[in-house]
C-alpha cells in the first residue's frame, strides 16, 4: 500500500481521485436509467416485468411478484437458529438507539391567545431498496426498516431483485419479516425505483425511497427525487483511520481491509503521524491480502483508492480527515475522545482500538447507511428524522392579531403584495374606520 507524505498536493490529489467514484461521475449510464424510468412510468407492470426478465432472468408477473407468507416460512427453515438470534439481538440495539432520535409535536401558548407549534407526522409509505443478486445483506434490511418502524411509518414496502428461479435470499426475507416490512416485492434495479416512485398495477407508490444499490439504482433515485423523497445518493464505501504511534498496526490494517473488500471502488485511507506505523500497517496489509477470500478485490481497491498519508502533526492529520469527510472514521490515538471533539465531518466516528468499523455495520445500534464521497460535510446518517415530516402550527386570537396587524400590512405593502396586506386589513376594517 503506497505511503505518501501528507501535504497540500497529496491531499488534493486524493480528494480528486475520490470524487471520481461519485455516482455523479457516471453520466454514461443516465440515458439508460431515464429510459427505464420512462418505460415503467408509462407502461407500469408491463415494463416492470419485461426488465426483470431481461436483467434478472426471471419471468415476473402479477401472481408471483409479491413474496408470500409461505415463502417467508420456508426462509425461516433455511436460516441458522443461532444467526436468527444474532439478528434479533442486533435489532434490539438498533431499535433502542433510534428510539432516542424520536421527535414529538410541541405547542407554545401565550396569554394573549397566540399558539405556535410544530406537528410531527410520520410519512405514510416508505419504500426500502435492498440489493440482491449473489450477495445477501440482512444488516442493510434492518438498518433501513427499523428507523421507519420507530418513526411510525404506516406501510413499509421492500423491493429486492430475485434470482433466476424467483427466489430471495432466506436471510433477507427473515430480516425483513423480523424488522416489520409490510410487503416485499421481487423486483430490483432502476425499474424497482421507478415502480416505487410512480406506482404500477402491482407495486404501490411510496412517499420516500431509502436503501443502497448499484450505479443504476443510485442514478434512478437521483432521477425521481422531487417526485418522491430519497435518503441520499450513495457512492462506494470508504474508511479513514486516524492514528498515532500508539495504534496497533494489525488492528489498523484489518479495519482498512474491512471496507476495501466491498468492491474495487471502495476507499481505505490511513492518516498517521508515525512513519513507523505506516510501514507496519502496509506490511500487515500484504499478509492479510494473502489470507483473505476477497484478496483480489481488496488488492484492486487498494491499488486505485488505498492511501497511507504521513502527517507532521496530529492537528494536520485532523484537518485532512475533516477535509476528506469519510463515511467511516476510526480514531486510534493516545487520546481518542479529545481528537473526536475536533472532528467536524464524518458519517460515523469509531473511538478507540476496540470500536472496529464492522461493529457499526452489524450490531452496535447506530445506522450504517452513511453519507459518502465527502457529503458528510452536509449530510447525516439515515435516522428516524428521515421518516418524519413537520408542519408548522399558527393560531392567533383576535386580540393577538390586533396588536400586530398594521406591522404585517406595512411589511406586505413594502413587498407590493397588496392582497397579502388586505387579507389582514379586512379583519379590522370596521375598527380602523371608527
Amino acid at each position: 500500500m503506497r505511503i505518501e507524505k501528507l501535504n497540500e498536493g497529496s491531499k488534493q490529489n486524493l480528494l480528486e481521485a475520490l470524487l471520481k467514484r461519485s455516482p455523479n461521475s457516471y453520466g454514461m449510464y443516465e440515458a439508460s436509467v431515464q429510459e427505464i424510468i420512462r418505460a415503467v412510468k408509462d407502461k407500469k407492470d408491463e415494463a416492470l416485468f419485461s426488465y426483470t426478465e431481461r436483467f434478472d432472468g426471471f419471468s415476473l408477473n402479477k401472481n408471483n411478484i409479491l413474496v408470500t407468507k409461505e415463502e417467508i416460512d420456508q426462509a425461516y427453515q433455511k436460516v441458522d437458529g443461532q444467526l436468527l438470534e444474532i439478528i434479533r439481538r442486533a435489532m434490539k440495539n438498533i431499535r433502542e438507539y433510534h428510539a432516542k432520535q424520536m421527535q414529538y409535536s410541541w405547542f407554545d401558548s401565550k396569554p394573549d391567545g397566540t399558539i405556535l407549534g410544530q406537528k410531527v407526522t410520520a410519512i405514510q409509505k416508505a419504500g426500502v431498496y435492498v440489493p440482491g443478486g449473489k450477495a445477501a445483506y440482512p444488516s442493510s434490511v434492518l438498518m433501513n426498516i427499523l428507523p421507519a418502524k420507530v418513526a411510525g411509518v404506516e406501510k413499509i414496502i421492500m423491493v429486492t431483485p430475485p434470482d433466476k428461479e424467483g427466489k430471495i435470499a432466506p436471510t433477507t426475507l427473515v430480516a425483513a419479516n423480523e424488522a416489520g416490512a409490510d410487503e416485499i416485492y421481487k423486483v430490483g434495479g432502476a425499474q424497482a425505483i421507478a415502480a416505487l416512485a410512480y406506482g404500477t398495477q402491482s407495486v404501490p407508490k411510496v412517499d420516500k425511497i431509502v436503501g443502497p444499490g448499484n450505479i443504476y439504482v443510485a442514478l434512478a433515485k437521483k432521477a425521481v427525487y422531487g417526485h418522491v423523497s430519497i435518503d441520499s445518493i450513495a457512492g462506494p464505501s470508504e474508511i479513514l483511520v486516524l492514528a498515532d504511534e500508539t495504534a496497533n498496526p494489525r488492528y489498523v490494517a484489518a479495519d482498512l481491509l474491512s471496507q476495501a473488500e466491498h468492491d474495487e471502488l471502495a476507499s481505505a485511507i490511513l492518516v498517521t503521524t508515525s512513519q513507523e506505523l505506516a510501514k507496519e500497517v502496509s506490511s500487515q496489509i500484504d499478509q492479510f491480502i494473502a489470507e483473505l477470500s476477497r484478496g483480489e478485490i481488496i488488492a484492486k481497491s487498494l491499488e486505485n483508492y488505498g492511501h497511507i498519508l504521513v502527517a507532521d502533526t496530529l492537528e494536520e492529520a485532523i484537518d485532512a480527515a475533516n477535509e476528506i469527510a469519510s463515511e467511516h472514521l476510526e480514531i486510534m490515538t493516545a487520546n481518542p475522545f479529545e481528537v473526536m471533539t475536533k472532528i467536524r465531518n464524518a458519517g460515523a466516528i469509531f473511538i478507540g482500538e476496540y470500536a472496529s468499523e464492522p461493529l457499526g455495520d452489524y450490531f452496535a445500534g447506530p445506522n450504517h447507511v452513511l453519507p459518502t464521497n465527502g457529503t458528510a460535510k452536509f449530510f447525516s446518517p439515515l435516522s428516524v428524522d428521515d421518516f418524519l415530516k413537520k408542519s408548522s402550527i399558527i393560531s392567533y386570537s383576535k386580540e393577538a392579531l390586533r396588536t400586530v396587524h398594521k406591522d404585517i400590512e406595512q411589511f406586505a405593502q413594502a413587498e407590493r403584495l397588496t392582497a397579502h396586506a388586505n387579507s389582514v386589513r379586512v379583519r379590522f376594517e370596521k375598527e380602523d374606520c371608527q
